[in-house]
């Protein structure tokens, strides 16, 4: 069990020759020598240099998070201000866009109104080419059929038929009415 006890490292291990054990160093130390009353002197003062730097870095720090508190500020101001300006120019553009599909429509008076459609330049122009594009065809379309059933204009001029091929019982048959 001892070995146990020494392998699981319960037992302190053994100190060098010329050391005492820790508590002992201690024990020596706790006698009061007149060197030891300063010593509570130098560590208060110490200590009060360290909390005077601590409490300076403190300052400096709520100092900073004011000038970034002003910053943060100022940037949600412009950003108020951008969001008022990106609003008014999306109406200005809605405006201009609209305007710009009357002129279109009013410039071409072939294409229907309702064929030009569109919330952006793009688009307007995209639809006025479709528009053109469906018309030609409907046009190419009517032509065509148009072409088929052309009727002559006028009447035919009147001439008496030439009997000159006839021969002489088919002139008879003629003159008779019969065809």
């Amino acid at each position: 069990m001892v070995d146990e006890v020494t392998q699981e490292g319960y037992l302190p291990e053994p100190l060098p020759e010329g050391q005492s054990p820790s508590g002992a160093d201690d024990l020596e130390q706790e006698q009061v020598s007149p060197d030891s009353l300063i010593e509570p002197e130098n560590l208060s003062a110490e200590k009060n240099l360290e909390l005077t730097k601590a409490i300076d870095r403190i300052n400096e720090l709520k100092q900073l998070v004011a000038d970034k508190d002003e910053q943060l500020s100022a940037l949600e101001q412009a950003k108020a201000g951008i969001e008022e300006k990106a609003a008014s120019i999306s109406s200005s553009l809605s405006e201009a866009i609209t305007a710009y599909k009357g002129l279109v429509i009013q410039l071409n008076p072939e294409v229907l109104e309702e064929l030009i459609t569109g919330e952006s330049i793009e688009t307007v122009n995209e639809s006025l080419s479709q528009a053109k594009a469906l018309l030609s065809r409907v046009r190419e379309g009517v032509e065509a059929q148009i072409s088929l059933t052309r009727v002559p204009s006028g009447a035919p001029g009147r001439m008496a038929p030439n009997f000159s091929a006839l021969s002489p019982r088919e002139k008879i048959q003629y003159a008779i009415g019969r065809t």
